[in-house]
């Protein structure tokens, strides 16, 4: 089952956390669109951790939803965009919800400067769907192994990070996965969902 999306043109939406190389930005090429994949973290807890992330600062709070990735920032032809819908298609068609559990804060650093909520329950199931997205026309090699998280502070001065990482050390949510979405990096910086595809185990 797939969604469109309505047009976003307010807040904020996207899956990376910034465009990388192989992310776009202002200056891509003509026919070529950065995407993303990502699970979104459903309200109120995707708004609250939206809201942490903006207290502490962080300008990419308002041009980023919360999320889970699966595919990181991405270029892809134009012309290709048909042949990821039908990869994300056959993915959702296969896989069934699954549980995940959000407990507490961690960090990369000091290999990368992020802050993140951690999940205690719900690791394999997102590991086997973004392997899944990770292939086909969307197959990339990735800089760090997969450790799927949710960023609440990236790139901040250090006295920050530590405070974001400590006011959410007790963070606690639990909610069902249903499936994930794509998502597009406009020329103005924000990521805005296009399309959901919905887990539908194996029906039509």
């Amino acid at each position: 089952m797939v969604a469109d999306r309505p047009p976003h043109d307010a807040a904020a939406e996207g899956p990376g956390e910034a465009p990388s190389a192989r992310g776009g930005g202002p200056d891509r090429a003509a026919g070529v669109r950065a995407i993303g994949v990502a699970i979104p973290i459903p309200d109120p807890h995707g708004a609250l951790l939206q809201a942490k992330r903006a207290s502490f600062g962080d300008p990419l709070a308002t041009a980023i939803p919360t999320h889970i990735t699966l595919l990181p920032p991405t270029e892809v032809a134009e012309s290709a965009l048909g042949a990821v819908e039908e990869h994300l298609r056959e993915i959702a068609r296969t896989e069934r919800p699954f549980q995940i559990k959000l407990r507490g804060s961690g960090t990369f650093r000091p290999v990368s400067p992020v802050v993140f909520v951690a999940l205690a329950e719900g690791i394999g199931g997102c590991e086997r769907v973004q392997a899944r997205v990770l292939s086909g026309p969307l197959a990339r090699p990735l800089p760090f192994p997969y450790h799927p998280h949710v960023t609440i502070a990236h790139h901040l001065p250090d006295d920050v990070m530590d405070k974001a990482f400590k006011e959410l050390a007790g963070y606690s949510a639990d909610f069902d996965v249903w499936g994930f979405s794509l998502y597009e990096h406009g020329l103005d910086g924000v990521w805005r969902p296009q399309r959901d595809f919905v887990f539908t185990g194996g029906g039509d």
